[in-house]
């Protein structure tokens, strides 16, 4: 099915883990507006799963709590609330007994809705759930499964959940969410590249010089110590959402826009990745640990003590590297990469340096200046700017040069239209049973391959992280790491 088909199809959706965080937070207000802009079918049921004593009644209230929480006033009305409302039921249920899914399939009875699986639990549990609905005879061959990261802790650990999975469900029935994916932003990529001969002619080392992607985050460990200090930022994030956002990048141009064509060329990436060995793992990596800080004017603690930690972790909550693709496409063009916690500033975007004119006939003084750049703003205002040069107005300025934007602001340029969340794309996705904006099993495996040799390096070489205090851009090394380049991390926060 290709990402131009629209039709819409209507699901009994069960979502297990339908009273955590991520439901409350994010699901069930999706679902919500998908339902308010009558782009979910009617018939559409949703179930919600989960250990607590709850009835229906009781359930809908605590929906409706963290909708009127989360959902703007002027995007509520009762007749909507109560319509959206109205498709839930709840059943408590016990993960690991497998009578319990006999409920699940009453509930879907001989419905011809697939039937939708949404696992937001932990990764641990996804083979005991997907093996019991099989028992319980609640799947067949339409039915799918939503999948949340992190898939697994090493590529060991990917495979045998994925395998657990695949014993139930086949690849094309299987969901993998990288919200990012999800975002405006990250769509318009493959519009920008391949929509644009303007761009898709100077998509490659020729033209560029270098690329930069920031994901910052403000935020600590938020009460997630038990889980962070096991993954790490490299695992949180690394593997999962800025490997996804080099391969939008990167990726070499789809046969065509179905989901297997563009996922084929996101893995080839991922197999042109240049591995860290030797004094590459000193030079081109940097590893932090944030200590206690400042942030908006805030004091806030150190990665130690945060509460429950465990003052002798060399867990790390920074990563930045330099590596490069090795392809034709890409060849000699170094990408670099950065993203941590308690960062100044929350931020996500892509920048790419274009090469300067070869011949160059302004004033000598601003030739640093004679670059373009694209900057792809994520968050928190989602956008695209194009850096340009033009001639500075004035009858005493002469040829010099300034610096000005070209620039497509989401808000300001759509300003009657919400820019919907991640997760609505997402879910709306599933239920037309669309792959192409989630993650193939390769995909992760490739993945997992680069990031488990780069922590075996670490290991080897004892690397340990370097403090930076909170409310800073990182260790002073990861801004060494790119100077020695000649640049400098785009900054126009």
């Amino acid at each position: 099915m290709s990402v131009s088909d629209d039709n819409s199809t209507a699901v009994d959706l069960a979502l297990f883990g339908a009273l955590g965080d991520l439901a409350l937070r994010k699901l069930y207000v999706a679902l919500y507006h998908l339902d308010r802009e009558e782009l979910m079918a009617p018939e559409t049921r949703i179930l919600g799963l989960a250990r607590q004593e709850y009835d229906n009644d009781a359930f809908r209230a605590r929906v409706r709590d963290a909708l009127e929480t989360r959902v703007r006033a002027d995007e509520r009305t009762e007749e909507s609330m109560n319509r959206f409302l109205a498709r839930l039921d709840y059943i408590e249920i016990d993960f690991a007994s497998p009578d319990s899914y006999n409920q699940i399939a009453q509930w879907h009875g001989n419905s011809t809705r697939p039937l939708t699986i949404y696992l937001s639990v932990p990764a641990r549990l996804y083979g005991d759930i997907c093996a019991n609905l099989s028992s319980a005879g609640c799947l067949d061959d339409e039915s799918r499964v939503v999948v949340e990261k992190p898939i697994g802790y090493s590529l060991q650990t990917s495979e045998e959940i994925n395998d657990a999975i695949g014993a139930v469900f086949d690849e094309s029935r299987i969901y993998r969410i990288d919200h990012y994916l999800g975002k405006e932003t990250v769509q318009n990529l493959l519009a920008l590249r391949f929509a644009n001969p303007l761009f898709g002619s100077q998509w490659n080392q020729s033209h560029i010089s270098h690329v930069e992607i920031t994901v910052a985050e403000t935020v600590g460990i938020e009460g997630r110590w038990g889980y962070f200090d096991q993954a790490g930022q490299l695992r949180d994030m690394v593997q999962n959402h800025l490997m996804q956002l080099l391969c939008m990048i990167a990726m070499d141009p789809p046969s065509n826009l179905d989901a297997d064509s563009i996922r084929d060329e996101k893995v080839k990436v991922l197999k042109a990745l240049r591995p860290f060995e030797g004094a590459r793992l000193d030079t081109d990596v940097v590893r932090g640990q944030y200590i206690a800080g400042t942030i908006n004017g805030k004091s806030v603690p150190g990665y130690l003590e945060e509460e429950g930690a465990n003052v002798d972790s060399r867990t790390e909550t920074f990563v930045a590297f330099k590596t490069e693709i090795q392809n034709w496409r890409w060849a000699g063009v170094p990408f670099y990469l950065r993203t941590g916690k308690r960062m100044p500033e929350k931020l996500s975007q892509i920048v790419i340096h274009f090469r300067p004119q070869s011949h160059y006939i302004f004033d000598n003084d601003q030739r640093n200046m004679a670059a373009n750049k694209l900057i792809i703003r994520l968050q928190p205002d989602e956008g695209i700017a194009l850096q340009v040069l033009t001639k500075d107005s004035g009858l005493d300025k002469g040829m010099r040069l300034r610096t000005g934007p070209l620039h497509l602001d989401f808000h300001q340029a759509f300003p009657s239209a919400r820019i919907p969340d991640a997760y609505e794309r997402l879910l709306l996705e599933v239920m037309k049973g669309q792959q192409y904006l989630f993650v193939r099993r390769d995909e992760i495996e490739h993945s997992w391959r680069w990031i488990d040799r780069l922590i075996q390096g670490w290991e080897a070489r004892d690397i340990v992280p370097k403090r930076y205090p909170a409310g800073s851009w990182g260790p002073v090394s990861s801004i060494g790491m790119i100077t020695q380049d000649g640049r400098s991390w785009y900054e126009d926060y």
